[in-house]
């Protein structure tokens, strides 16, 4: 047996294929149907056969590849045949819908669209009004002073559990840290931090503002969405792309993460350049939900929008997951971290964190990102002679780091799983004193050189070319570590030249004639 979403499937299996038809069964979470219509690929249907669905061993179906045009069908025959996308009358009398990830006319290597089959379309709700009550600590629009201010100084946050006082689902455990540009302007990105204990229930979410990438850090996600469901564990992460109503249960209890969102851009593979063509995150460990429906009567059904960083509701009678069959490339997707190919130095000196990009958001400029997603898995340490931690830096660009679990590397103290650290635009950074001195320590024995595996741990990085403002109750959090700045006081001068504390003078070369004059 295998399962597609929750529906029980009979296998058989032939040389060039994996085929799955649903068995006749009534179900009121997926269906009924009583006499299953001929398969795709059958005598009785002249298309061509699904892709193979991948299992992603976690009981779900999934199909593979990231960028690709995928089919799927929760019910064989319910997709529209002869290349139509639109038909007079849809098979099982299905309403068609596009969701449109970008404009008409965007170039076809980047057009982003998917053809929905549903039993009502997503239109038959009552008007929108503001919710009651809001989140007012979400954001996206950050030229606001009042919400959000600039600091260049380094920030560091302790880990934070759901209120135990309150029952919170992921849309009201969703709180906004920093960010920068608007959602309005079509430009720009927010951080936020999640941190719920109760599942999503009547209810959908669904961001208008942009494309969120969410990385669990404690307990497991079971996200519901209109093309499937996904299970999400920590060690994974998972894309909802811009407009997708979606709903977060919590099979483990409370969860807690983090969530990158983009404004006016969609994620996708860096380019690899003199790395080659194999490396990093490969596209067919992207892996994408199955068609999954719900046809039951669901009045008084809540769906939850974000538009402009405020929340408005409207209901429905029916819920959003009534999708039947969908085809096209804007769909969520998945992806397990550990099967990330991460490259290093192997002779000298301490690589840059590009090197570990997962997913970039590009901006027009050449190089340059709206949004790195980088992670620091774990990975052989063989450089010799060399400072292997990070080094100290200041950057242009903006970094905000969270830790999944374990121990980060530059860090001996203070960086907690479920916590994070913001170190702004050229604001100085690198190993706290603890580190640096355990490190250097090492020096003239044969520890120096000899290969490490780091292992254990899991660090990653959204970086944004972009200035973030801080959001005022993240400022004033009490999760706030005031003392931050603590782990880098103790770092003494090693400076060995002029040991009577006198400045030296300045050196020139023996055969700089000008110098000499």
């Amino acid at each position: 047996m295998c399962a597609q979403g929750d529906d029980l499937l009979t296998l058989s299996l032939t040389p060039t294929r994996l085929a799955c038809s649903p068995l006749a069964r009534s179900s009121p979470a997926s269906g009924t149907y009583k006499h299953p219509p001929a398969m795709s690929g059958s005598p009785a249907d002249p298309r061509p056969p699904e892709p193979e669905q991948n299992g992603g061993g976690d009981g779900y179906a999934y199909l593979s590849g990231l960028g690709n045009s995928f089919s799927s069908e929760a019910v064989p025959g319910s997709l529209p045949a002869n290349g139509h996308n639109s038909p007079l009358l849809c098979p099982l009398g299905l309403y068609a819908e596009q969701l449109s990830g970008t404009s008409f006319t965007t170039p076809r290597h980047r057009n982003l669209r998917t053809w929905m089959y549903r039993i009502k379309p997503s239109v038959t709700h009552d008007p929108f009004h503001p919710r009651d009550p809001p989140n007012p600590r979400l954001l996206a629009d950050f030229h606001d002073p009042r919400a959000a201010v600039a600091t260049p100084t380094q920030l560091r946050w302790r880990p934070r559990d759901a209120d135990k006082d309150a029952d919170l689902d992921f849309v009201d455990g969703l709180y906004t840290v920093c960010g920068a540009g608007s959602s309005f302007l079509r430009h720009g990105f927010a951080v936020h931090m999640y941190a719920a204990n109760k599942s999503m229930d009547g209810c959908a979410f669904c961001n208008a503002d942009g494309d969120f990438l969410i990385v669990p850090q404690q307990g497991k996600l079971l996200i519901t969405t209109e093309c499937g469901k996904m299970l999400v564990p920590p060690g994974e992460i998972v894309v909802i792309p811009q407009g997708f109503r979606f709903a977060v249960d919590l099979p483990d209890g409370p969860s807690r993460g983090y969530v990158s969102e983009i404004f006016g851009a969609h994620f996708q593979l860096p380019d690899l350049g003199p790395i080659g063509a194999n490396g990093l995150a490969s596209a067919r460990d992207f892996l994408s939900p199955t068609a999954w429906y719900e046809q039951a009567h669901r009045p008084g059904y809540v769906i939850v929008q974000k538009y402009g960083g405020e929340l408005f509701t409207a209901t429905q009678d029916f819920s959003p997951f009534n999708v039947v069959a969908w085809h096209g490339n804007y769909v969520p997707y998945k992806y397990d971290l550990s099967k990330f190919c991460p490259f290093n130095t192997v002779l000298f000196d301490h690589a840059d964190p590009s090197v570990n990009t997962v997913l970039t958001a590009p901006t027009d400029k050449p190089g340059v990102a709206l949004l790195d997603f980088v992670i620091f898995p774990p990975r052989w340490l063989v450089a010799e002679n060399t400072f292997r931690p990070p080094y100290y830096h200041r950057n242009c660009m903006s970094e905000f780091m969270g830790l999944i679990y374990g121990v980060y590397e530059a860090k001996a103290d203070g960086f907690l799983p479920g916590g994070a650290s913001l170190h702004s635009c050229m604001t100085p950074h690198g190993p706290d004193t603890k580190t640096y001195e355990a490190t250097i320590s090492k020096l003239g024995g044969p520890e120096a050189n000899t290969p490490t595996r780091l292992s254990g741990t899991l660090a990653f990085m959204f970086e944004s070319a972009l200035i973030p403002r801080v959001c005022r109750w993240a400022l004033e959090s009490p999760s706030r570590d005031l003392d931050y700045y603590q782990c880098w006081i103790g770092l003494k001068s090693h400076f060995s030249h002029g040991k009577d504390g006198s400045d030296g003078p300045a050196t020139t070369s023996s055969d700089d004639k000008d110098g000499e004059k």
